[in-house]
């Protein structure tokens, strides 16, 4: 099976974009994005052409597990952001082409790989840790076990109308987190975080739950939402 990807290509921060069209072959219909940067990879040591007929540098992309546990492999595939290694290429395969592009709220460091250092000074800023041990009831580990799923790859913000890099609203990689610290915190101990929230997620937060259809990890982020805003609004759960 022959398909064609074309990525969007930059040297470096500074360098202006370019595409690259580059033809692949592989008889596995399982094979991953993720599989085929790899093996296009290892062509360019071999002088690999692309179909203009220039020489193909090593792409440029980060990754980690390849197996959708730590979000490092995170591009935008033919316009919807996503893991590479959880994105097949049958099934990704838009009119016989399949298009890369690094996440585009984010600083390109270079081709696929961007720099989401924002995602954790954001959760320093709205400082997301406990500073002692704490138990649970059976309802609020529940709670807190699906938002410690978040993979932090930075999905949600790509696709969210209401986020832009470096203004005040943190989006969904900020309020997942705070739904697992904020259920464990006593009334009392919530006040700081509580205004947080409000400055940094209630008052952006759109509700347009787009965020929810792009997550790797299929997280419910509706009902941490809804958790979280309880207890920073009304401050009950």
């Amino acid at each position: 099976m022959n398909y064609e990807f074309e990525i969007l290509r930059r040297e470096n921060s500074s360098a202006k974009p370019y595409l690259q069209n580059i033809s692949y072959e592989t008889e596995n219909k399982r094979e991953t994005v993720a599989t085929a940067l790899t093996n296009i990879n290892r062509a360019a040591e071999n002088a690999l052409l692309d179909r203009e007929g220039r020489r193909v540098q090593p792409i440029r992309w980060e990754s980690g597990c390849l197996q959708k546990k730590c979000g490092a492999c995170a591009m935008v595939v033919n316009g919807v952001p996503g893991l590479a290694c959880d994105s097949f290429l049958e099934k990704c395969r838009k009119k016989g082409r399949i298009r890369l592009e690094p996440l585009r709220k984010f600083p390109v460091v270079a081709d696929l790989m961007v720099d989401r250092s924002i995602l954790f000074e954001n959760l320093k800023t709205m400082e997301i840790w406990r500073k002692e041990a704490v138990s649970l009831d059976e309802k609020r580990r529940q709670l807190v076990y699906e938002s410690s799923k978040c993979l932090a790859c930075g999905c949600c913000l790509e696709i969210c109308p209401n986020y832009s890099f470096g203004e005040s609203f943190f989006g969904a990689a900020a309020f997942v987190p705070t739904t697992r610290l904020i259920t464990t915190l006593k009334k009392e101990e919530r006040e700081s975080l509580r205004k947080a929230y409000l400055s940094h997620v209630y008052q952006g937060c759109g509700k347009s739950l787009a965020c929810a259809v792009v997550c790797p990890a299929k997280l419910n982020v509706e009902q941490m939402l809804a958790a979280s805003n309880a207890l920073s609004l009304w401050r009950r759960p």
